[in-house]
């Protein structure tokens, strides 16, 4: 599978999604509340994400996703 990441994170509200490139879906998305967040955490670094090679960002990616994921599961638990 490919994925792209799609980032405006030049904006006053960044946001963040990765989509499936065969169907343009969104398979995760990060608003700026969660952007700051996984920033302020040090899970997150802007610039690497901006610097690195598109090639090179398979691992981001995955660790997008398991973020993403992470995050909707932590979220849940307090519903």
């Amino acid at each position: 599978m490919t994925y792209l990441i799609d980032a405006w994170l030049e904006r006053p509200e960044p946001r963040l999604r990765i989509l499936h490139c065969g169907s343009g879906r969104v398979c995760a998305e990060f608003d700026s509340a969660a952007i700051r967040e996984l920033v302020d955490q040090g899970d997150l670094d802007l610039h690497e994400l901006e610097q690195t090679p598109p090639h090179a960002l398979k691992e981001t990616v995955r660790q997008l996703f398991l973020l993403c994921y992470a995050r909707a599961l932590g979220q849940s638990h307090w519903l």
